[in-house]
This record gives C-alpha cells, structure tokens and sequence, in this order.
C-alpha cells in the first residue's frame, strides 16, 4: 500500500466516526468536551454552527451519529450524543449576543419557499452575506414540520421558537399564512434565486381500501392529523385507536393519541418489528407507555357496523428474506385477525408534492415525483436559479439531513448569485495541533472510563400521559452530563506517527490495549489487512500506512479499533507518536467558526 496521505483531511475526518456519520458534520468530540468542561455556551455555539438548532435536534434527532460511535466497539451502548447536545442548550447562557446578524445589503434578493429546518439553514447562512431574503409559509410561523408534526411532549414549542427565532432575527422577511401556487408567478418577480424547503407534505393514504370512502369520517391521515392537533384543531380521539405503520410519525400519533383519550391505542404494522423504520428509541418509548406494536399484520379491509367503522381486518404474513438483501412478505394462511377500534390514524410515509410547479418553469422530475437536481451538492434543478433542500429534494429523510441540505445550498445560491462555479466549492477548515504538554500530560483526558450509559430521566407516567404539551424527558443535570461527556473517546485526538524518529522498538505495539498497531512488511491492501497483529477487517474504515522505515518494514495502525487513548504517544521513546487534535469544520456560506467561539 502506499503511505497514507495524512494532508488530506478526508482521513482523519473519517477517523472521526460520529463526526463522518452525522450529514451536517458536528465535530461532537468538540463539544462534548466543552460540556464536560461546563462550557456550555461555548458547547452550544460550535452546535450551532453546524447544526443550527441544537436545542431541537437534542430532543429530535435520529442520530446517525451514534451507532458510528466508537464507544459502542468497547461495550454495548455508544455516548449520549444527542442527549449531550441538549445539555449545551439547557445550561447555556443568552447568547443573542454572539449571534451573527444581517450583512450589509449586497444588492441580491432570494425566496425561500416553505419554513423549515432546510430554509431556515439556507437563511442562517445567506442573511450575514447582505442577501435580502423573504421566507413564505402557509403556516401562521416558521418551523416546518418541526411544528406541525413533532409533538409537544417531544419538542416544547418554546424551544422551537427560540432557536427558529434566532434566524429570523437575523433580518428574515417572512410571509406567514401565505401559500404559494404558483412556481411561474414566483419567477415572474425579481428574485435572483429560489430556493424550495416545502418538506414532503403529502402523507399517504388507503384509498382503495374496501371500506376507506364510507368510514372516512373516522380514519385520518397521520401528517394531517397532528398537524391538527398542533395547531389546536382537534383536541379528541376514539377509546379504541388503530395506528398504521412503523415510522417515527406512527409512534409520534399513538403517543399523541393517549394523551388525547386513546385508552387501547395499537400500532399495526407490515414489516416485523425489527424491520420497522422507526428509531429503536421511538419504539420503547412507545411500548413505555403502554402501546403495543402488533407486526407482521397487513391491512385488508375497513370493517363498518351501522355505517360507522368498527375495526380493521388483517392478513397475518411472515417476512422471507432473499439472498439479494430483498424481503417479501408471505400470508401465513391464517385466518383474518379482527381488530376493534373507534378512529384508525393512517401514518404508511410520506410524498413529495409539486402541482404548484408549472412544466413551463423548465424545472424536472423523477418518476418518484422528485427534482431532478445536477447533483446532491449543488442541489440545483434544471432550472439554474431554483434550488431544492430537505425532504423536497430526495424525499422524506430527518432533520439534521435538511440542515445539511441547506448548507450546501447556500453556497450554491451564493457563488451562483456571484456568478461563480458551483464546483468550485470551499473546502473544509481543518487545523492539527499537538496536545502534548510534557512527557506524559496532555491537553485533554485521555483515560478511558468505565462509566456505563445511563438513560435520561423521564416524567412520571400518569402525569406525561395527562398532559399534551408536558416534555417526557427531564434531562441530564449538570452532574449527570459529566458524567456521560466524559464517556466520550475524544476520537478527533489523532495518532500521528512520524517515521524518521521510528527505532521501531515495539514499545508502542506492547502497550497498545487493541492491538491496532502492526509493524510488517507490506503489501497490497487485502493481503496487508490479514498480516496485522490482529487482522483489520473492517474495510470501510481505512489504514494508517507510514513510509518504509529502516528495516523495511512500514507501521500500519487499523484506524477502527483504535481508541485514541494516547498510550502509543505516551510510551514512545523518540516521540514517534503524537497526540494531536483534529478540527474539521464543513464550510457554510458564512460565518466562520472561530468568529462566534
């Protein structure tokens, strides 16, 4: 293999796994060292950099940032990230302060259509650039989905206002209440650009579901429904719920429903439960509150009494999975299962929907009724000024994923309103620095704790259920959060070799607990990954591959187990190994990290 390019930042970024998985590229270790720190302000403002809205993505987030934990290759459960994350925004101080606001007028004036977390992202970073931007809504405030469909009891509304707040204050025009249906009348006015964060507003439904038209009085659209009721419309279900379907909005409608009266609310779902798409988190909490999930079950019919719905009919199936990673669900032959209920909420997903969107706009789609964009970075469609981010560009995804979404289109709408290459994109901010303070101290605490996991405290039942708008989760205190921050493994704390002071003395792969650390003779990669001390076979993770040293040999460190426990720099004799700190900070539109820090 050849040496490893340790000056491309793509390495040690993907060394750092939760920081790789999340796609707005939080550097969490950062900040979970801040909050062990008590920094939370500071903790708080490296958040929102990144992520914009770290006080809602740490009661809402789905985490993709956890299961690439390195913590969880050392023992069952992975650090609190998420949780983590609303401690900065539960203990920070006012930070309104430090908040970056309009930029000087530039001349150029962009729409955002739809109010959420992808718009609200594409105005976070535009707005100190000096573009003058109007955000329009249907909804009488901004948030999207966020507002509409998350429940209360997940996501207090005075968190939400706060951080969508944050944006808006930075100089937003906003048009509530305003609907726009037409994609050519938009054009027609003087923007510069457009960019659409309308989310995916479609929940889909059962129409030709034998008794649909006649018990429609009593079935819901899941989406429709809790935006119902968080706007106050509806404020009651039946005893006896139905809950079709197995993601996060199922679990978001039966928990809602209990606390408008369901007393036997179920969730019924296709797939078995290991292979429903909500978050295993969504699904206990569920079951927590007394909701079982019944799988395997597949809708066949409305049964109606007297005119009126009285239960549902299902086909039991059991899932045969195929060598290709297909699944298909098989009927057992069983008889149909009948279950009462007095109201049935319909949450199967979600559509994209674009009739406002004219053909003569010039602005495609796919067959599956998304943009057709040049690409997932640009995220410009084929119509050069519009851009699309968030569910509205690739479907129903998740928060963070919009976020992310929004950042990338910024710098598109900016270098595009400035008339430069849309490839043409800034790199990273990357820095390395060394945390040696003397021969065995470093800048940061580097031993590894056995702390386990603990889960966050939550309101009692009886009280949670008794109340809609009352938060589930307490959260952690502030010695609580300690605690679970000093879990974390510091992986963006880098093991960086230096070949020429190598006596390759095997002190470093004598004291190294994993054994990551191999000095062979090398060799082309799959053959070089089975002659380690332990064989590397995590492929997707890569190898730290030194030039060849003296005796022909070159060091090879299997970045996957490695556990950034800095004993390798510790032990070398000739300072061979260093411990240095990685920052990796994805480029934005604006607003450079170190500025608000």
């Amino acid at each position: 293999m050849k040496p490893t390019n340790t000056t491309d930042p793509e390495f040690f970024h993907k060394v750092v796994d939760c920081q790789y998985a999340c796609p707005a590229h939080t550097p969490v270790p950062w900040y979970i060292r801040l909050i062990a720190q008590q920094e939370y302000t500071e903790a708080y403002l490296v958040n929102w950099q990144s992520n914009v809205f770290p006080g809602i993505l740490g009661r809402t987030c789905d985490r993709p940032c956890e299961p690439a934990c390195r913590r969880g290759r050392v023992e069952d459960a992975p650090v609190a990230i998420c949780r983590l994350k609303r401690v900065a925004a539960d203990f920070k101080e006012d930070v309104k302060h430090r908040l970056p606001g309009a930029g000087p007028a530039n001349g150029k004036k962009v729409a955002l259509v739809g109010g959420g977390p992808a718009s609200l992202t594409v105005a976070r970073g535009l707005a100190p650039l000096g573009y003058e931007l109007h955000l329009f809504d249907d909804r009488n405030g901004a948030g999207g989905f966020m507002r509409s469909e998350i429940p209360s009891f997940r996501l207090p509304q005075a968190v939400l206002d706060e951080e969508v707040g944050y944006v808006l204050n930075m100089g937003i025009h906003t048009h509530f209440n305003t609907f726009i249906d037409s994609m050519s009348d938009l054009l027609a006015q003087d923007y510069d650009a457009v960019f659409v964060g309308c989310g995916a507003p479609r929940g889909r439904d059962l129409p030709d579901l034998p008794g649909r038209k006649e018990a429609a009085a009593n079935i819901h659209v899941g989406l429709d429904w809790l935006a119902s009721v968080a706007f106050e419309h509806s404020s009651r279900i039946g005893k006896k719920v139905i809950v079709l379907g197995g993601g996060n909005t199922a679990m978001d409608c039966c928990r809602t429903s209990r606390r408008l009266g369901g007393m036997d609310v179920k969730v019924i779902v296709r797939s078995p439960f290991a292979d429903m798409k909500a978050s295993d988190w969504e699904k206990e909490d569920a079951v927590n509150e007394g909701i079982p999930i019944i799988d395997n079950h597949v809708p066949k019919e409305f049964v109606l009494k007297k005119g009126k719905l009285a239960g549902m009919n299902f086909e039991k199936v059991e899932a045969v999975y195929k060598d290709d990673g297909g699944r298909e669900l098989v009927p057992t032959g069983e008889k149909p299962v009948f279950f009462p209920c007095d109201d049935v909420l319909i949450a199967i997903g979600q559509e994209n929907a674009f009739p406002w969107i004219e053909k003569e706009t010039g602005i495609r789609f796919t067959g599956w009724g998304t943009p057709l964009l040049n690409d997932d970075v640009t995220m410009q469609s084929t119509r050069k000024e519009v851009f699309f981010g968030g569910d509205a560009a690739f479907g129903p995804k998740n928060i963070i994923t919009a976020v992310a979404h929004g950042h990338l289109a910024a710098v598109s709408i900016d270098l595009y309103c400035q008339g430069g290459d849309l490839t043409a994109r800034p790199g990273p901010q990357v820095n390395l620095v060394s945390q040696k303070m003397g021969i065995h101290e470093w800048s940061y605490a580097s031993a590894l704790v056995e702390d386990k996991r603990e889960a966050v405290p939550l309101v009692e039942l009886e009280k949670a259920l008794s109340d809609r708008a009352l938060e589930v989760e307490l959260g952690f205190d502030a010695d609580a959060a300690f605690v679970q921050a000093e879990r974390c493994l510091n992986c963006d704390v880098q093991t960086v070799f230096t070949g020429a002071n190598c006596i390759e003395c095997d002190a470093c792969t004598d004291i190294c607990p994993t054994s990551c650390i191999s000095f062979v003779r090398n060799a082309e990669e799959q053959d070089l990954r089975q002659r380690l001390v332990v064989p590397a076979t995590n492929t997707a993770q890569g190898l730290y591959v030194s030039d060849t040293l003296e005796t022909g040999k070159v060091m090879v460190k299997d970045e996957d187990v490695c556990l950034h426990c800095g004993l390798c720099a510790e032990r070398c004799p000739t300072a061979a190994w260093d411990m240095q700190m990685f920052l990796y900070n994805t480029a934005t539109a604006s607003l450079d990290l170190m500025e608000i820090t």
